[in-house]
């Protein structure tokens, strides 16, 4: 081979070489790029199996394990008013260890709580997948029809009715409204809300703030009957039960944020993924089934649910004041 012609094909290769490497990532460009998830991702939920959420969290974790390729399991960690849950979630620190949770298992803690095991920091907002429908029922029998009739029945008679809550936000909103309005009327605290659903039925209590999945059976039955949803929207599934808007006390307004949480320390595209497939999961049998289990199907994303929760917060932060609580951090 001539002299000039070597010296260009050894160019020509030369310089093929440097492209090549240089096109070929460092080991620290190939880690940060790697694909998420890359081994199972477990979904830790505040309430039981067969809850609203827990229902929630397995068809979303289906979805998202045909759509990641790996496996996404759920983890039922009931108790505590939720700190249960997000202690165990909180003390994974793992980009695959979520939360799956309503905002009202945690908005409230600081109200509620001297000292608590987690720092609202420590739960980072991802996606918002539905809204939980909460109901405001008394017995059939309570001869009521709105919450205004209830309200007068309740100055005309103080201290004669009892009431139960969910635990968390709605139950602090409502016994904020009851010292604002002037009522009274005795809290029974219940470990199991489906009891307190039972004992409205029978007229044990006459006032019980709860998820209308929990109190659907008692509704079927024609046992008890809701007077208003606490929701800012009518729920499809009790198109004719007004919200407490409507029925003329907005201040009881409150939705019920259900979603998934990831640590403090979760990259930014990392979240925006799980939003962007979250999204993608709530398709049309998945949002029929979230309405028949007592949820208003409404995605949100990263900084929308973000909002909501501050939102709620501030929200509980003027009941607080009214009640002359002061959070604990």
């Amino acid at each position: 081979m001539p002299r000039l012609a070597f010296s260009a094909a050894f160019g020509v290769l030369a310089l093929l070489v440097v492209l090549v490497l240089a096109a070929k990532p460092s080991s620290a460009q190939t880690s940060s790029a790697q694909i998420w998830p890359e081994r199972t991702v477990k979904l830790i939920v505040t309430l039981g199996p067969g809850s609203g959420v827990d229902i929630g969290a397995r068809l979303i974790a289906d979805r998202l394990s045909r759509r990641w390729g790996q496996p996404v399991v759920v983890e039922n960690r009931p108790g505590g008013d939720g700190l249960v849950a997000i202690s165990a979630f909180v003390g994974a620190n793992d980009d695959h260890v979520l939360l799956a949770a309503p905002s009202g298992s945690f908005t409230a803690h600081p109200l509620i709580f001297k000292s608590l095991p987690y720092k609202p920091a420590d739960l980072l907002p991802i996606a918002r997948i539905s809204n939980t429908i909460i109901v405001m029922a008394v017995p059939a029998s309570l001869e009521v029809k709105s919450l205004a009739e209830l309200v007068a029945m309740a100055r005309a008679q103080p201290g004669k009715l009892n009431w139960a809550g969910t635990t968390g936000s709605n139950e602090f909103l409502f016994a904020a409204f009851l010292k604002n309005a002037g009522l009274s009327m005795s809290k029974v605290p219940y470990r199991n809300l489906v009891d307190a659903a039972n004992d409205l039925a029978t007229g044990r209590i006459q006032v019980n703030v709860t998820a209308f999945a929990i109190a659907r059976p008692q509704l079927q039955a024609g046992k008890i009957k809701p007077l208003a949803v606490t929701n800012t929207a009518r729920a499809a599934i009790v198109a004719d039960v007004p919200t407490v808007a409507e029925a003329g006390y907005p201040e009881l307004a409150l939705d019920g944020l259900v979603g998934l949480f990831g640590p403090p320390t979760m990259p930014d595209r990392i979240r925006d993924s799980i939003a962007a497939d979250v999204r993608e999961a709530i398709d049309p049998v998945v949002e029929e089934r979230l309405n028949l289990t007592g949820q208003i199907p409404n995605y949100g994303g990263p900084a929308d649910f973000a909002a909501a929760i501050e939102q709620q917060r501030a929200r509980l932060a003027v009941a607080a004041k009214d009640l002359g609580i002061m959070p604990t951090q």
